[in-house]
């Protein structure tokens, strides 16, 4: 098989393609339990943050949406979990994923939870969510929930497809 990896950030990320199938995920290949509050009830950060009990703990995270691929969730027995698995991949559309997603959060929400979204780098997807999340529901622009979310998370980096689809979004 051909392999091609593509670096995102130095050695930090880097996302494999065999031949023409891709394996349509980010790898993580340092320790991040950096977690980006958006909101108080809304958290953003990367599997190793939602694999690490303490940090879960210290953030008061009662709810997990795992967008990840081949991430499995830690401690189901100690928190509520969804899990929607969304390739990283530009020709996927994030926006299907946004209703139940968006669901998830809201009833965490509603339930005075705190929900941690994250996929496996907390680069692409859960970025994504999070800021389509801020555009349907607080009704910010792109521009402003892609610049909230990147306050709080600098190295987000939603895939160019991801990238172009919030930028089109129109809750």
């Amino acid at each position: 098989m051909n392999s091609l990896a593509q670096e995102i950030r130095g050695d930090r990320f880097h996302a494999e393609r065999d031949g023409a199938a891709a394996c349509g995920f980010v790898q993580d290949t340092s320790l991040d339990l950096q977690v980006g509050i958006i909101r108080p009830f809304l958290l953003l950060s990367s599997q190793d943050a939602a694999h690490d009990i303490d940090t879960l703990k210290k953030l008061q995270v009662t709810h997990v949406l795992n967008v990840a691929y081949g991430v499995e969730n830690a401690f189901p027995d100690l928190f509520m979990y969804k899990t929607v698995t969304v390739l990283d991949l530009p020709e996927i559309d994030i926006t299907s994923y946004f209703p139940e997603c968006f669901q998830f959060i809201n009833e965490a929400s509603q339930q005075g939870g705190v929900v941690l979204v994250h996929c496996n780098a907390g680069v692409s997807r859960s970025a994504s969510v999070v800021i389509g999340f801020l555009m349907s529901q607080e009704k910010m622009s792109f521009n402003e929930a892609f610049s909230a979310v990147k306050t709080v998370r600098p190295y987000i980096q939603p895939n160019p497809g991801f990238m172009s689809q919030l930028k089109k979004y129109n809750p």
